[in-house]
């Protein structure tokens, strides 16, 4: 067994796995957020009812999603400590903006919405939705800023054998930076949109009493997921040129990459210097999948006169094509950090200097244990939002008055 190839498989798993439930939550707290506005603003049940609804669901994810980002974190410092090392002054400082500033603020944020319902005045409620909101793209946007620097490390020089930042501002312009969070922020937008679309396609193919409640989520979930799939592939294809001059290698040869394999050489001793070919791969079939999502552009016409309830396949057909924004994350996300190999920061750390001296035996418990953990609370993730989606939104446990019992059907708004 070989120790670093264990690390890097825990890794994958670890990473892929969380970036599914941070997907989901940035997709639908924006969703949120437009529900509950145009609730305050109009005074529709409808929208605080759908705020409710989304609002549950969003919840589940969170909690869940809170769980597998600390096992993530675990593998960390388990598995990387050369990283942490070598490159922790500089790489750990926009992980501690986004814990202390981002990270710790959504969460209050969050537990005041979740309880302040019924107890808050409409326009606090929904100034800490919006706190929400900010702050959890304020965490994405320091991840990716860390993110970036393992891409391209900018901003720093190496003293006595550590990496130490010496130019804070070129972290934020740093050129994988900002493409790739646009692509990142729509991608999230376009997993938000498909899990909205499809819920309420669900519901409209069983004939729901709630018809008019989910045709206004398909049409909002399905506008949105047509309006993201554009903006990601447009902030997918703006990345080839920034991206292919600050790694040369990651698309292929040309005398930049072979100029910069030669420096390595030098500089490091012989090794294969070139990416894997599942980097290739995984763009590949996320560009693939990206085109294929286009299409949902020719379903919006049919939600005039509801044709697209009325004919039922474009229903059936959202509701298939839910996996796909996913499988494209993932192999978004596969594409990034592998073509970046073999290295852990760009050209500065090589993956074998950066992990852990530990056995084999070790680094394998932690991997079946930690893939064991994670794959649970996906499961149960799944589970319950799949039992909560189910039930409709008749009454959600979220938003329900203290002390008042479950009904069948309250279509009264959320604030008296």
């Amino acid at each position: 067994m070989d120790t670093l190839l264990l690390a890097r498989l825990q890794f994958a798993t670890t990473t892929s796995i969380h970036f599914l439930f941070v997907v989901v939550t940035l997709g639908l707290v924006t969703l949120l957020v437009g529900l509950q506005t145009t609730a305050v603003l109009t005074g529709k049940p409808v929208y605080w009812r759908l705020t409710r609804f989304w609002g549950q669901l969003y919840v589940i994810n969170y909690v869940l999603g809170i769980a597998t980002g600390i096992v993530m974190e675990f593998q960390f410092g388990l598995n990387w400590s050369g990283l942490s090392r070598y490159v922790g002054n500089v790489f750990g400082a926009p992980l501690a903006i986004e814990t202390l500033v981002a990270f710790f603020l959504e969460s209050t944020f969050l537990g005041m919405w979740i309880f302040g319902w019924h107890r808050l005045r409409r326009g606090v409620h929904l100034a800490l939705l919006w706190g929400v909101a900010l702050t959890a793209y304020a965490s994405a946007f320091w991840i990716m800023v860390a993110n970036s620097w393992l891409q391209n490390p900018v901003g720093h020089e190496v003293r006595d054998g550590v990496a130490h930042l010496t130019d804070f501002s070129a972290l934020l312009t740093n050129p994988s930076l900002g493409m790739a969070f646009g692509h990142v922020v729509f991608a999230a937008l376009l997993v938000g949109g498909m899990l909205m679309a499809a819920v309420s396609a669900w519901h409209l193919i069983r004939r729901t009493p709630d018809f008019a409640l989910f045709r206004t989520s398909l049409r909002i979930g399905l506008v949105t997921a047509a309006l993201s799939i554009s903006m990601v592939q447009g902030f997918g294809f703006a990345q080839f040129g920034p991206v292919g001059q600050v790694q040369p290698t990651k698309f292929g040869g040309g005398p930049a990459a072979d100029e910069l394999v030669a420096d390595w050489t030098a500089r490091f001793g012989p090794g294969d210097y070139t990416p894997p070919v599942l980097a290739s791969v995984g763009l590949g079939f996320m560009v693939l999948i990206g085109f294929g999502l286009g299409l949902l552009w020719l379903l919006l016409p049919l939600l005039w006169r509801d044709w697209a309830v009325r004919l039922r396949f474009p229903l059936w057909l959202v509701l298939l094509a839910l996996p796909l924004p996913f499988v494209a994350v993932i192999l978004g996300w596969i594409s990034r950090e592998v073509g970046r190999q073999p290295w852990v920061a760009y050209g500065l750390l090589p993956v074998d200097q950066a992990v852990s001296p530990v056995s084999p035996w070790l680094m394998l418990a932690s991997l079946v244990g930690f893939s064991l953990l994670l794959g649970a609370l996906a499961v149960t993730n799944w589970v319950l939002l799949a039992r909560y989606a189910a039930r409709g939104a008749a009454d959600p446990a979220l938003g329900r008055r203290p002390g008042q019992p479950p009904a069948d059907h309250r279509p009264e708004p959320a604030f008296a």
